[in-house]
């Protein structure tokens, strides 16, 4: 959730910080205080345009801060390693709102700090301006992307995006709950594309891919004939030394041996005892003195000394007539020489010759682009067509029955937000494409078809209402979705959702905000006291006057939160313009009135 939104020197906003309820906020004032500047902050840390007209008179620069609050699971969920290809928020992780959020700022080297995201945008009066994200500066569409899975602006200026048929389809698969249907479908496809892919690659084969498999095949062939195993070569030079060195390794290993233990070799008895017999007759001089103490613990050493002697000894004595003959040498120069060949060309170790010969059979694969080979891989692409199609038919069927209701359950929400008359169909249609229905979404066309009033003709959402209008049948869908699939993990904000609307209908359209606050945050910015009166905290918006003494700053507007009295002159004065004691009683009783039967998720209950 949004849970700090800083600004400073943003058109009349010098300097302002709010903190949003976990529930439902609502922020009031007169008209032309500046509550736009709010809306207008939001868009800016999203990645919005940046208007150097919207920096404060006397500033350089315009600074707008957004900190949200995330969840341990979506936190968590970067590093969970539970992904999947399908999802309607983020379609490289599979994550959706907050975990997609993660996922993408991971993506760009940040990673939430305390379980905080940070987002900030500067726009000098230049023109120019910075994004950050959590203190790394980004290019602006990255704010955007992660800002996009964070917070909903439902707005005159923001409601095109619901009339793009992806948007569409994404919420009606939320909606649905297809994340199971989808999943296997796009695992189908997906492998159908793959295969598209590999047999497009076959067919436009030309005469240097032929080439190519031939050379590999050749290649793979040379490889296979000489059979080299790793390290091979490190062995056969070491074998190669031995020999060529043999005379001075049997001539220094008989003298040590002889030294050592003349029973070894043949050794003239002129020659003198070895050193084995030396330090037995040593340790038998000293056990002869039959004194303890030092005489007999020098023996036991020697001894010791002695039998590492023997090891020594048999050691060498294996070492004796090892080497090979010439006729070997020769044999182990031929193989070095071919080992050798095959590295210089696929190396540079034998390990990466074979790996690059196994990674060459597959790729001749690819290439052998005989009409068997076509013939096969066409057959596999016709089984694996029929069953994404028979995926797709799933797809279908469960977005069919969820349009059905989504559509008649919006349309009972608009009768209670002063929209009698007013419907929403939700169609779905199989793609108009008899040569390959199937997209990576399935093979449904999805289309939001939007009733104004009674006696109007169905049109696409986004070119059927006022922006007051569409904000209330956003909030229905909202609605909907949240009494269906439970928190969105969302901030949703709603700006004119009170337009043309008074008396019942603005009490009903507040308790609706206040019921979908139960499972997400909302913020809406409000003229009516009886939307307002429902919010967990509330926010007023002022314009105040230049100071005398410098009046070339013009009018500035502040922002506060307003709680018990001071919340209620508030409402008084949005009830009737005045805080007269009738207002006043009537403001109390319109707060103490607006209140849910259930607590606000993370909240009191509203209007406490």
């Amino acid at each position: 959730m949004l849970e700090e939104l800083d600004i400073r020197n943003l058109g009349p906003i010098r300097e302002a910080t709010i903190a949003p309820a976990a529930g439902m906020t609502a922020i009031t004032g007169e008209t032309g205080a500046g509550k736009s500047m709010l809306l207008s902050a939001i868009r800016l840390v999203s990645g919005g345009a940046a208007e150097s007209s919207r920096v404060s008179a006397g500033a350089d620069e315009a600074w707008a801060q957004a900190i949200f609050a995330l969840s341990d699971d979506a936190v968590a969920s970067e590093h969970s390693g539970d992904t999947n290809d399908a999802g309607s928020g983020d379609a490289d992780s599979g994550f959706t709102g907050a975990a997609a959020a993660v996922a993408k700022a991971h993506d760009a080297g940040v990673d939430p700090e305390d379980g905080e995201l940070f987002l900030s945008r500067t726009v000098r009066a230049s023109g120019r301006s910075r994004a950050v994200l959590g203190g790394k500066s980004v290019p602006r569409s990255v704010l955007g992307a992660i800002a996009g899975e964070l917070v909903t602006i439902h707005g005159q200026t923001d409601q095109l995006k619901i009339a793009a048929s992806s948007r569409q389809r994404e919420f009606l698969d939320r909606v649905a709950g297809d994340e199971a249907e989808l999943a296997a479908y796009r695992k189908a496809w997906d492998a159908l594309a793959a295969m598209d892919e590999r047999l497009e690659r076959l067919r436009s084969q030309e005469s240097s891919a032929r080439q190519q498999a031939d050379y590999l095949r050749e290649s793979i062939d040379r490889i296979n004939r000489i059979d080299p195993q790793p390290g091979e070569d490190e062995e056969l030079k070491a074998r190669r030394e031995r020999i060529e060195n043999a005379a001075d390794i049997a001539q220094g290993v008989g003298s040590a041996l002889g030294a050592l233990d003349a029973s070894q070799v043949d050794v003239d008895a002129a020659d003198g005892a070895s050193a084995v017999e030396l330090i037995n007759h040593a340790v038998t001089s000293l056990r002869a003195i039959r004194v303890g103490g030092t005489f007999s613990e020098q023996a036991d050493r020697l001894e010791s000394i002695n039998a590492d002697l023997g090891d020594v000894v048999f050691a060498l004595s294996q070492e004796l007539g090892d080497e090979g003959s010439v006729e070997d040498l020769d044999q182990i120069n031929g193989r070095i020489h071919e080992l050798g060949d095959l590295a210089r060309r696929w190396g540079p170790t034998l390990a990466d010759v074979l790996a690059w010969r196994d990674k060459a059979a597959f790729d001749l694969e690819d290439l052998d682009a005989s009409p068997e080979k076509v013939a096969e891989l066409e057959s596999e692409r016709q089984t694996q067509y029929d069953a994404a199609l028979a995926a797709a038919d799933v797809l279908s069927a469960a977005r069919v029955a969820a349009a059905a209701d989504l559509g008649a359950r919006v349309t009972e929400e608009l009768g209670s937000l002063a929209m009698l008359g007013a419907s929403l169909e939700v169609r779905v249609t199989p793609r108009d494409k008899a040569d390959d229905p199937l997209g990576p979404y399935g093979r449904d066309d999805i289309a939001f078809l939007f009733t104004p009033f009674e006696g109007s003709p169905q049109l696409p959402m986004g070119k059927s209402a006022s922006g007051g209008e569409l904000s209330r049948l956003m909030l229905a869908l909202e609605l909907v979705a949240a009494d269906t699939r439970g928190g969105a993990d969302q901030t949703f904000i709603f700006d004119e959702v009170d337009a043309g609307v008074g008396g019942k209908a603005a009490v009903e359209l507040g308790k609706r905000l206040a019921r979908l606050a139960r499972s997400a945050q909302v913020i809406v910015v409000t003229h009516l006291a009886q939307v307002a009166s429902w919010a967990d905290a509330q926010f007023v918006v002022t314009k105040e006057p230049p100071d005398a003494d410098d009046d070339d700053l013009g009018v500035v507007t502040t922002i506060a939160e307003v709680n018990g009295e001071t919340r209620v002159h508030e409402i008084a004065r949005m009830l009737s313009g005045s805080e007269s004691e009738a207002s006043l009683d009537h403001a109390r009783e319109l707060l103490s009135d607006s209140r849910l039967t259930l607590p606000l998720a993370g909240a009191g209950a509203a209007g406490d």
